[in-house]
């Protein structure tokens, strides 16, 4: 072997050591790279774009290498024969998917702001109050000696404009006849209770959806919800919704907005005067069926059950025991100003049920005595604070005390995925003359001219919240559940687009 083929056995030696050398650098690195942690968690296609970069430096390292060899032998390798890659390839550094920075699933805004609830009518604000009188039906004149804590909510004297509107019942073009009656009887206070005063609006709406006619420029579906969003505003006019109410509402819109829009009018109405069938009957009539029946399970001979003011579920629930041959008596306890019990008190004396009758100021002397307490609500929240009338909170709390378990029994369609944390911020304030004077006592009516002192404010609440901890079981009608497993009931109502 002469002298220069040994330098050029030498020389590619070299070359290929150094191959190997790069090669065992370029792996040193991405062990590095791999072993690295990364501060922010990457996402599938920066993982992907690191990787590319990792592979595209090692092939160059590579490609260099056998550059040595190939300007030695004079022959282009492999490597040599490849494109040359991008050397600088940009890496991804924010956390938004590539499919997301595309717009291809990014929500748009519109989406988002369907998404964000519609903040609830603060009444301290000045503004948004004078736009809503002008815009009012129901011309109501506000109480001057407001509680300060509670001016968020609507403060109005109830029953002063009854005859003017009564006069105007058949000359408003933008109220039904129908829905126009109901409002009154909201504000006179002749409807009461979740159940009847639901009934009735879905019948008012029923009623003024079968006169309607729709423009000749419009479109059914849509002029209609604007007609029920009309209806609505008078009917919260005359007596803030409760929640049930709202429920009610946001099904029937929903229902007529998935209508098929090749419908005829009179298929369209027939349609939704079915749903409001459909609703009142399932969701209010069998539901009540199944909670009485389930309640009953709870009533056993020589109990003593307890229950306050008049609850429509209730009364169901002792006059089914008793007319199944159940021995029990029931001991009734009201409050003022309403005195809602006494009407319970008659009707159930009326069916032969032993009763006892007593307000709630005696509540804790009777409680020794009382085996179970049967109360009802107006709502239920998802944290499983029960909304019901004011005072209900007072005998859940007594009942805890002398370990007396509470049995709340209330419809699914009054739930509601809200959390409430205190009785505050949403409540419902009341005529402030019907605390001042005591019924039948004209020498105890010291408060008769309350308004015309400025350091006087009567505060009149109609609901306050029991906390889930006195509450001992839910009867509904998806069953008899513990105040922990309220969200399950809002989740299944969520799937039928209650909420």
């Amino acid at each position: 072997m002469d002298r220069d083929e040994a330098n050029f056995f030498n020389e590619n030696n070299d070359a290929e050591k150094g191959a190997n050398v790069s090669e065992v650098q370029v792996s040193h690195e991405d062990k590095k790279l791999s072993s690295k942690p990364s501060k922010d968690k990457l996402s599938k296609a920066e993982r992907r774009a690191l990787q590319e970069a990792q592979r595209a430096a090692k092939s160059n390292k590579k490609a260099a290498a056998s550059g040595v060899a190939a300007h030695v032998t004079g022959k282009p390798t492999e490597a040599s024969k490849q494109p040359p890659q991008k050397k600088n390839v940009p890496l991804r550094t924010s956390s938004v998917p590539v499919s997301e920075t595309k717009g291809g699933n990014q929500p748009s805004e519109k989406d988002k702001k369907k998404d964000i609830p519609h903040p609830r009518m603060q009444y301290d604000d000045k503004s948004r109050v004078e736009k809503a009188k002008k815009r009012s039906v129901v011309k109501q004149t506000e109480v001057r000696n407001r509680v300060e804590l509670f001016r968020h909510l609507p403060q109005y004297e109830y029953g002063n404009q009854i005859h003017d509107l009564e006069s105007k019942i058949f000359n408003h073009d933008s109220v039904h006849p129908a829905v126009y009656k109901v409002g009154l009887q909201y504000l006179s206070g002749d409807i009461s209770g979740s159940n009847a005063r639901c009934i009735a609006m879905l019948c008012a709406f029923k009623e003024a959806i079968e006169d309607y006619h729709t423009p000749a420029d419009k479109i059914i579906t849509r002029d209609l919800t604007a007609r029920l969003n009309s209806y609505v505003s008078f009917l919260s006019e005359c007596r803030p919704l409760s929640i049930s109410m709202g429920n009610a509402i946001r099904y029937l819109k929903t229902r007529i907005t998935k209508l098929p829009s090749s419908l005829s009018e009179s298929e369209t109405k027939t349609a939704i005067s079915s749903d409001i069938n459909r609703f009142i009957h399932e969701k209010i009539v069998v539901a009540d069926n199944v909670i009485v029946q389930q309640a009953a399970t709870k009533v056993r001979d020589g109990d003593v059950l307890l229950t306050y003011g008049c609850s429509s579920v209730v009364e169901m629930v002792l006059v089914y025991a008793h007319e199944h041959g159940k021995k029990f008596r029931v001991v009734i306890v009201d409050s003022r100003p309403k005195f809602e019990g006494q009407g319970l008190l008659r009707r159930l004396v009326a069916k032969g049920l032993s009763c006892t009758y007593t307000h709630i100021n005696a509540v804790s002397y009777v409680m020794h005595e009382v085996t179970r307490v049967f109360l009802g609500a107006a709502s239920i929240f998802s944290n499983g604070i029960v909304y019901s009338r004011i005072g209900t909170a007072c005998v859940a709390m007594v009942a805890h005390s002398f370990r007396v378990p509470v049995l709340v029994c209330c419809e699914a369609y009054k739930f509601h995925e809200r959390v409430l944390l205190d009785s505050i911020c949403a409540n419902e304030l009341g005529d402030p003359d019907v605390i001042a004077k005591v019924p039948g006592r004209k020498d105890v009516n010291y408060l008769s001219n309350w308004m015309n002192k400025e350091n006087l404010q009567l505060l009149h609440l109609l609901y306050d919240a029991t906390p889930s901890d006195y509450i001992s079981l839910i009867v509904t009608d998806y069953g008899m559940i513990p105040p922990t497993s309220v969200p399950v009931i809002v989740r299944e109502y969520g799937k039928e687009h209650l909420f």
